[in-house]
């Protein structure tokens, strides 16, 4: 008798979470291409814009832990609409700051930038807690790289755009678009997501596909008198030495992705002679290679696992191979041609995106539990780059008068994030809530057909 083929329904919900993680993470490219017309309307300096582009980044992290906690207290579906129709608001009124005098201006525009962070906290934990729930162990990795692969489609298809609509109407414009369709969004969010158990359209057999898979199906809202624990829980997960190797790997893969979606485009317009325009397009070629890299890890990842090698292996071979090539980014400093800039710029996010697994390693250890909380965690310490990598480069390029101290700062994170993965992670594996600390887990990757 022929097995019953399991639906796809999964997929459309993983292709809900890319279309929202678009639309939030397109905020963030899209004030950078703004960012050159910003700084000339407003009157103010490379550090003070590096500031602006930091404020998302302090809220983003402040808000990662009680985002997490949320998501496993109340379930994701009213949580995830409630942020992003915040972050949609917020992004609105960002675009009306030029009415203002100058001075409030620029602090209105900080302000909003951190209540921007703040509403967009939860959603990459959201996500993680989404894909646990949806899809089972040996397709997680292709899930968590389609999603997090948004933050790349979010510069490729925004990027010149937003070059086109700042070039012809205006920076305010952008914060305009981008409201709209978050507020469009909110509708098709409440209308098509569900939890695997109350999908009307899940058969039975994908059901079981993503039950006997591994799939996390129960993600139940943690009960009200379960939040005690969660101090507990932040100790257990702050103990592990495996998770603090890959909480610095984070931070590091994130100070790369800050530097594009913050800098790239002030460095092509400001080192490189570009337009606003041609800046915009610049832009978008680096990203498609970003998404196609973050896609190819997942999907590299997921077929060594089928084919019987370690998760261990799995996972940290695509995350060190694409360390190596995001590296490259140094090179720059040493070549004439924009073509040569950009592709290099290409090859290092493309690096970038195939290396990109960080959150498929938290839906694959984190206690099942807590996955909201565990990826808020992970979260915090990964953005604490958003904060720093606009400062830093801004500080650099202010102090240096040139972005070539600024590239090398970011490809030191790049070898570092594959320090931290090869010497401080050990055997990935499920943590569990009574699990005790790690401090001697070995960093040896496993060999092929070994145990998971």
């Amino acid at each position: 008798m022929q097995a019953v083929k399991p639906g796809r329904v999964r997929y459309s919900i993983l292709l809900m979470l890319f279309l929202v993680t678009t639309v939030t993470f397109a905020d963030r490219s899209s004030l950078s291409i703004a960012g050159a017309a910003l700084q000339a309307d407003l009157g103010i300096d490379a550090l003070m814009l590096g500031y602006i582009f930091s404020a998302f980044g302090w809220a983003y992290v402040i808000g990662q832990l009680p985002g997490g906690w949320l998501f496993d207290r109340f379930g994701a579906k009213r949580v995830y609409f409630i942020t992003l129709l915040c972050w949609s608001l917020f992004t609105l009124l960002q675009g009306l700051v030029d009415m203002l005098p100058l001075a409030w201006a620029i602090v209105s525009l900080f302000v909003l930038r951190l209540a921007v962070g703040f509403a967009g906290a939860p959603c990459f934990p959201g996500n993680a807690r989404i894909i646990a729930a949806w899809f089972p162990t040996r397709e997680r990795g292709t899930a968590t790289a389609m999603s997090t692969s948004a933050q790349y489609a979010a510069t490729a298809v925004f990027a010149p755009l937003m070059g086109w609509v700042v070039q012809d109407m205006g920076w305010q414009y952008v914060f305009f678009v981008l409201g709209g369709l978050g507020l469009l969004l909110c509708g098709l969010w409440l209308k098509l997501m569900h939890g695997p158990r109350e999908h009307p359209r899940l058969g039975a057999a994908e059901f079981g596909h993503i039950e006997d898979g591994g799939g996390l199906i129960d993600l139940a809202p943690l009960p009200a008198g379960a939040a005690g624990s969660q101090w507990r829980t932040l100790r257990l997960l702050l103990t592990q030495r495996s998770l603090i190797g890959v909480y610095l790997g984070q931070y590091c893969n994130n100070a790369i992705t800050y530097f594009f979606l913050t800098w790239f485009p002030v460095y092509l317009v400001q080192a490189r002679g570009m337009s606003i325009l041609s800046a915009g397009f610049a832009a978008s070629l680096p990203a498609i290679s970003g998404f196609v890299g973050g896609v190819l890890g997942g999907l590299v990842s997921d077929a060594l696992l089928r084919r019987g090698y370690s998760l261990t292996l799995a996972r940290k071979l695509p995350i060190v191979v694409g360390m190596l090539l995001a590296s490259c980014i140094v090179l720059c400093i040493h070549v004439e041609s924009d073509s040569a800039v950009i592709g290099l710029m290409a090859l290092a996010f493309f690096g970038k995106g195939f290396g990109s697994l960080g959150w498929t390693l938290v839906a694959d250890t984190s206690p099942r539990q807590v996955v909201g909380l565990s990826g808020g965690l992970f979260n915090t310490f990964g953005n604490l780059a958003a904060i720093t990598t606009p400062i830093v480069v801004g500080y650099l390029v202010s102090r240096t008068g040139s972005f070539d101290a600024a590239l090398i700062y970011v490809g030191a994170n790049a070898v570092l994030a594959l320090i931290s993965y090869l010497f401080i992670v050990g055997r990935i594996h499920r943590i569990e809530l009574n699990d005790p600390p790690a401090p001697t887990a070995s960093a040896a990757v496993a060999a092929p057909n070994s145990t998971p």
